[in-house]
């Protein structure tokens, strides 16, 4: 949480206001495309988020899977423990490129 309490800072000093919240939703989505382009070498998907779900597309912009959180938000399970999520994320990731 400190990470994201500066990121926040950070918005502030140039001028952007933007609450924890939003800091985490973005951070969220990209751990999951971080892991993804780890896994699969580069960069052949793409997250974004659709509601409280992240769906990943492959390069032809077909859906290759939905993550959700297992809270009642990510951003809420993110406060409850970031690396649990982290976790949660790479179990999620292994998933979807195991299933193709």
């Amino acid at each position: 949480m400190e990470e994201v309490a500066m990121k926040v800072a950070q918005n502030q000093v140039h001028g952007r206001q933007v609450s924890q919240d939003e800091v985490i939703h973005d951070a969220v989505r990209d751990i999951l495309q971080a892991l993804l382009d780890d896994a699969l070498e580069g960069h052949y998907d793409d997250v974004k988020w659709t509601g409280n779900q992240l769906e990943v597309t492959d390069a032809m912009g077909a859906k290759v899977g939905v993550v959700s959180s297992t809270k009642e938000n990510f951003e809420e399970e993110f406060k409850a423990d970031p690396d649990q999520l982290k976790a949660h994320l790479a179990d999620e990731v292994d998933h979807i490129v195991g299933g193709r």
